[in-house]
């Protein structure tokens, strides 16, 4: 699919996100913006309006589409796991439940609700996946968190490194969409590949494509943001 995004005008923007978060000054329509260096890696993220799409009416959309770089590194994983996959995860550091500490959380929905917003996502052994309904009700579904499948052939690592990687783009009741693409700590050829991936999936999951998209914005967490679709 054609690449709609002006290759010169997403170089500006993500040369300019880069200066703004290292503390350099930058120029925005004519006037000088001093940046500031923050104490964290700034997520940048695609910010997207629609057009000509009615989401009462029209079909909702969800993709998902792994990226070359990952955007979030520090994104948050828990180990529902065997007594295998506990170990391994134990070796790599990542935090880890035995089908006994998911018992012991006795369906409370409070503590349910709790071990969802501690973590970003959740793996689960296979022998685990179908029990977690069971053990821990609706919670990890309803916070939308439900546990991707680790098999025993699966490197535990490289799925934790995939997920990571992997944006989803979701139509709601709203006409815009903001998804993390990458991070200041990036390069200014990653962060550019990594937005033009993502925007051509956005464009390819639309019924008229780049016809259904109105405007497109990038922006660093901190950072004023840079239109790169007009």
């Amino acid at each position: 699919m054609s690449n709609k995004l002006n290759s010169q005008i997403l170089s500006d923007a993500i040369e300019k996100i880069l200066a703004y978060s290292a503390g350099e000054t930058i120029t925005i329509n004519g006037e000088e913006v001093q940046g500031k260096k923050r104490n964290f890696v700034e997520t940048v993220e695609l910010q997207v309006n629609l057009k000509n799409y009615d989401p009462q009416r029209d079909k909702r959309f969800s993709g998902t589409f792994k990226l070359p770089s990952v955007p979030r590194p520090n994104l948050k994983c828990c180990m529902l796991g065997n007594a295998v996959h506990c170990e391994q995860a134990d070796r790599i550091g990542v935090d880890h439940m035995s089908v006994e500490d998911l018992k012991k959380l006795n369906k409370n929905k409070k503590l349910v609700k709790k071990l969802a917003k501690k973590y970003d996502f959740f793996l689960a052994s296979d022998n685990m996946i179908k029990q977690i309904p069971r053990l821990l009700g609706p919670g990890l579904t309803k916070a939308g968190k439900f546990p991707t499948l680790l098999s025993s052939k699966d490197d535990m690592q490289e799925k934790i490194n995939e997920i990571k990687a992997t944006i989803k783009f979701q139509m709601k009741k709203v006409m815009t969409l903001n998804v993390a693409v990458a991070n200041t700590s990036q390069d200014q050829q990653q962060l550019t590949v990594n937005t033009q991936l993502a925007a051509n999936f956005l464009a390819s999951l639309l019924k008229k494509q780049w016809q259904n998209i109105g405007v497109m914005y990038i922006k660093s967490t901190m950072g004023p943001p840079f239109q790169i679709f007009f």
